[in-house]
Order: C-alpha cells, then sequence, then structure tokens
C-alpha cells in the first residue's frame, strides 16, 4: 500500500549507512538499488561482510522474496 509517508520513508532508508543500505538491496533483492549506489553484486557482498551477508537468506524468506523463476 502506497501511503503519503512513503516519500518519507523512502528518504530516511537512503539516508542509511551505505552497507545497510547495501544488505537492505540484498535482502530485497533489488539490483535496481545496488547500480543506483554504483555497486556490484560482487563488490556488495564484499562490502555488507560476513557478518551480515550470513542472516540475509533467512532475512528475505521471512520477507517474502521469492527468486525468479528460470534462473
Amino acid at each position: 500500500m502506497i501511503t503519503k509517508d512513503s516519500g518519507r520513508q523512502a528518504r530516511r532508508v537512503w539516508s542509511m549507512p551505505t552497507g545497510e543500505k547495501l544488505a537492505a538491496a540484498l535482502v530485497l533483492n533489488r539490483p535496481d538499488w545496488l547500480a543506483e549506489m554504483n555497486y556490484m553484486l560482487a563488490e556488495a557482498i564484499e562490502r555488507v561482510g560476513p557478518e551480515w551477508l550470513s542472516p540475509i537468506p533467512e532475512a528475505a524468506r521471512g520477507a517474502g522474496i521469492r527468486r525468479a523463476r528460470g534462473r
């Protein structure tokens, strides 16, 4: 659902530290966000690091993110 506050929330998300933004993009399967930040997938994984990287699959499942079919 889109609300009047959605623009404000989007700005708040982008005011997060880079590592957290990258982790969010990975959890939410948003390669377009990675591209906006000028990161390739491998660079994002490296920047996020193993401590943040390890819970990403479980977080993505919890967020209801599905894998693209045919990949």
